[in-house]
């Protein structure tokens, strides 16, 4: 069955029509933006208020990042936004730095990818449905695509 599945991904992947003189291409694409995500000490790591965290991140296409934390109180915020080439960064950049406050317990961090610059709207808030918060998001940044990595770590 997966084989199946995977069959029918490559033969949708890239198709023409052509009615008598007007050609129509186009190409689904599965490769995902982003491919790594995680804190600096590997997901689940435990932190101390005080510490900072850093994060590892690979993209595989050029394109605006936005960072949002999920608190244990499930307070939810955008902490960084910023535009990063294809490749692995390591952040915060230079002097900037993600010190570690309370609550404490579980951290939930979301890197929201697009391939447009966000509009106006910011992830912040308590959430009972993140999907709709996200689709106003993705609606202000017009992005043909996106993509929403998490991971997560402790703060004790």
């Amino acid at each position: 069955m997966r084989f199946l599945l995977l069959l029918l991904a490559g033969l949708l992947s890239a198709c023409t029509v052509t009615l008598e003189g007007l050609t129509l291409t186009y190409r689904l694409d599965f490769t995902p933006a982003i491919l790594r995500f995680e804190p600096d000490r590997g997901a689940g790591a435990t932190y101390f208020v005080g510490e900072e965290v850093r994060f590892l991140l690979t993209l595989d296409s050029p394109g605006w990042v936005s960072l949002v934390a999920i608190d244990p109180d499930g307070r939810t915020y955008e902490f960084d936004r910023f535009y990063l080439d294809r490749g692995t960064h390591l952040l915060p950049f230079g002097a900037y730095r993600y010190t570690l406050t309370p609550p404490r317990g579980l951290h939930r961090v979301r890197a929201v990818y697009t391939d447009l610059a966000p509009g106006g709207v910011r992830l912040e808030g308590v959430f009972t449905d993140w999907d709709a918060r996200l689709r106003l998001y993705l609606e202000a940044s017009r992005a043909r695509r996106h993509q929403v990595a998490e991971t997560y770590f402790y703060v004790r």
